[in-house]
């Protein structure tokens, strides 16, 4: 096989002039650096979770089968250059990017920190080394897309979350949001990458509270640390000075919580044991 690239946390191989492999690793990333410490078991369940998305949502995609416990065959395609996001509750970026005017959300949306939105929105990025948030003009405007692409992606995102919702509320959790990637593939438009906890915001109903951070069945748990302890807001500082942020030493509590957590998360959702 053929070393192709490194990303965040996959590494990936072609196998021929139709098919990948993809290599899911422990690495982490947040706010878009790289961490040097590895979180156990994260690669397994990534590479776990994306065979039983594929398998589970009705819409065609590029899996083929799983090799190994971290490793998945795929098609090869032609990325769209857009990152799907679904939002269903005013959470994360969303928040503070309404505080400054920069996104519209829904007409009665309550605008407390956790609250469900009236209705899921779309709200997808670039992709890029720092993703940049746009809406339908913009997207035409780059030529990301046409216009009838936009709109299939939005209604067929939107569509995808709802179905991954329902799975996660019937065991006991809230899925708050989505990142989504898609591709052409002879022609037509089919889902692609990954989708795993490094997709999403997973949250657990027992706990769920509106008006509070949340805990967090993801990655969600580093930012959460890292914005606590200053970090977020020392990158950016880093980033506006032109250099790149050097990442910090993240906890032994902090690594092995979130090990048992997307375990859990795994477990509960497939109703598979690792």
């Amino acid at each position: 096989m053929k070393f192709l690239t490194s990303g965040k946390v996959k590494d990936l191989y072609e196998i021929d002039e139709s098919s990948m492999l993809f290599k899911f690793s422990n690495r982490v990333s947040a706010f878009d650096v790289k961490f040097h410490q590895d979180i156990p078991r994260k690669g397994e369940v990534l590479c776990k979770f994306a065979e039983f998305w594929f398998n589970e949502l009705s819409v065609p995609n590029h899996f083929i089968e799983r090799k190994t416990d971290t490793e998945i065959i795929v098609k090869k395609m032609k990325m769209l250059p857009i990152e799907c996001v679904v939002r269903g509750y005013f959470y994360g970026s969303l928040v503070s990017r309404w505080k400054k005017g920069e996104v519209k959300i829904p007409e009665g949306t309550d605008t407390t920190l956790a609250a469900k939105l009236p209705e899921p929105v779309f709200d997808p990025t670039t992709k890029s080394e720092h993703d940049i948030p746009i809406d339908k003009s913009k997207a035409l405007e780059m030529n990301l897309v046409t216009e009838d692409q936009y709109v299939w992606l939005e209604k067929t995102s939107i569509e995808i979350y709802k179905k991954m919702a329902k799975i996660a509320d019937n065991v006991g959790f809230i899925l708050a949001d989505l990142k989504l990637e898609f591709g052409l593939l002879d022609g037509k438009i089919t889902l692609g990458d990954s989708i795993g906890p490094d997709e999403y915001r997973l949250w657990p109903k027992d706990s769920f509270e509106v008006g509070k951070i949340q805990e967090a069945y993801d990655k969600q748990l580093l930012r959460d640390w890292l914005t606590a302890n200053g970090y977020q807001k020392q990158f950016e500082d880093e980033r506006d000075a032109g250099r790149e942020p050097i990442a910090p030493e993240i906890p032994e509590e902090i690594i092995s919580k979130m090990t048992e957590r997307y375990v859990t998360a795994y477990e509960k959702l497939t109703g598979h044991s690792l």
